[in-house]
């Protein structure tokens, strides 16, 4: 069993993990709705199949179907709120819950993700699901800051690699890229579904100078990370954790990278990376043994995610308390993830300059200085003791 290297005596606590200013850049929509609301939602909306209407047993269902080990069963509990956000006003207070939860976490940026052609069985249009979403995101974020907090969504519009509207959807994103949306995706099953067959969406938004992420190398290995790379041209990948298959930890401890992760790591590719997720999945055994312990250390462009905060009970804090205990992560770990994600947002880059010169590293001094008063004022009263 590998065991967990002790933490340091400058390890954050989790009130300073919540605190931390963080970056989020892989998170669901439909994988974020809090309990109590679906259950609301489905009494409001008709829906009628919740396997509980209890909230607490219903949080917990979620929790329990997800951990299966299959990402085909972890995607089959999406039907449940996808179920209930098909009316304007369901998106909307969803997608402020979502901005509001995300701050309240201490998260100062987040790109939120969801495809718009699951939610058109209310009768809603496609240009409908994106303007409601992106009211709601608003909301929650002038209700964030009413309450003292700051938070910046952009979302994702997303495709489903199984359906034939990749095309259609990255134009949706085209026309909304100056409007609240900020790139494009697509997901769902890798096997079977691989990124070439929509090629055509890619095509158009690199005519179009657009940003986009694919869900590559999470269920699906190296072929599917060359693929959404090398042919479609991603500027990041969705998960990406499957990468370690192409390096070699050999026993004297020396890593040797193959061609493909020594393209990544070169050409600072990021790595959408969701520690949770990829336990329920089955792509990693545990957070010690999770790959991002041997990416971090060999530099690559790695970004730390929740994926689906409902399905793996977490938040981003709680992501980073597992990897603190997992590796003895500090608040110096913190940031460099952080930076990482926000220079790899689809944002402006003056933008992302001044996310992180004003923000993130000015939110990190004053947390590790919380730290060194500590210790001079622990040093400090042993001194006056021993005199």
């Amino acid at each position: 069993m590998t065991s967990q290297p002790a933490r340091p005596g400058n390890a954050p606590g989790r009130d300073q993990i919540r605190r931390a200013p963080k970056v989020l850049l892989h998170d669901h929509l439909d994988g974020g709705l809090r309990p109590a609301t679906v259950v609301e939602l489905a009494r409001t909306t008709g829906y009628d199949r919740l396997p509980t209407t209890d909230p607490e047993k219903l949080g917990l269902w979620f929790r329990e179907a997800a951990d299966s080990g299959s990402l085909e069963r972890y995607l089959e509990t999406f039907s449940h709120t996808v179920g209930v956000m098909q009316t304007r006003d369901a998106l909307v207070r969803v997608a402020r819950e979502c901005a509001e939860d995300l701050a309240a976490d201490g998260v100062v940026y987040a790109e939120v993700r969801y495809a718009p052609e699951q939610h058109l069985e209310g009768g809603l249009g496609l240009e409908e699901v994106v303007e409601a979403v992106n009211e709601g995101f608003r909301e929650g974020e002038r209700a964030a800051l009413a309450a003292g907090r700051r938070v910046r969504i952009g979302a994702l519009l997303t495709a489903m690699r199984h359906a034939a509207r990749s095309l259609e959807i990255a134009e949706l994103a085209d026309r909304y890229r100056d409007a609240g949306v900020v790139g494009f995706d697509i997901a769902g099953a890798e096997a079977g579904h691989p990124p070439t067959r929509h090629l055509d969406a890619f095509e158009f938004l690199k005519r179009a100078n657009n940003h986009f992420t694919i869900h590559a190398g999470e269920a699906f290995g190296l072929p599917s990370i060359w693929q959404a790379l090398q042919w479609c041209g991603a500027d990041r990948l969705g998960h990406g954790v499957r990468i370690i298959d192409d390096i070699e930890v050999r026993a004297d401890g020396t890593v040797v990278l193959g061609r493909l992760a020594a393209y990544v790591r070169d050409k600072r590719i990021p790595l959408e990376l969701c520690p949770s997720s990829n336990l329920q999945t089955g792509a990693a055994a545990s957070y010690a043994e999770h790959p991002i312990g041997l990416l971090r250390r060999l530099h690559f462009r790695a970004t730390v995610n929740t994926d689906n905060r409902l399905m793996s009970h977490t938040t981003l804090s709680r992501e980073f308390e597992h990897l603190a205990d997992a590796f003895g992560y500090t608040l110096d770990d913190m940031q460099w993830f952080s930076v990482n994600a926000m220079k790899s947002a689809f944002i402006p880059f003056d933008e992302r300059l001044a996310m992180i010169n004003d923000v993130i590293k000015p939110g990190y001094a004053a947390l590790k200085s919380e730290w060194l008063f500590r210790q001079t004022a622990s040093t400090s009263g042993s001194s006056a003791t021993e005199g």
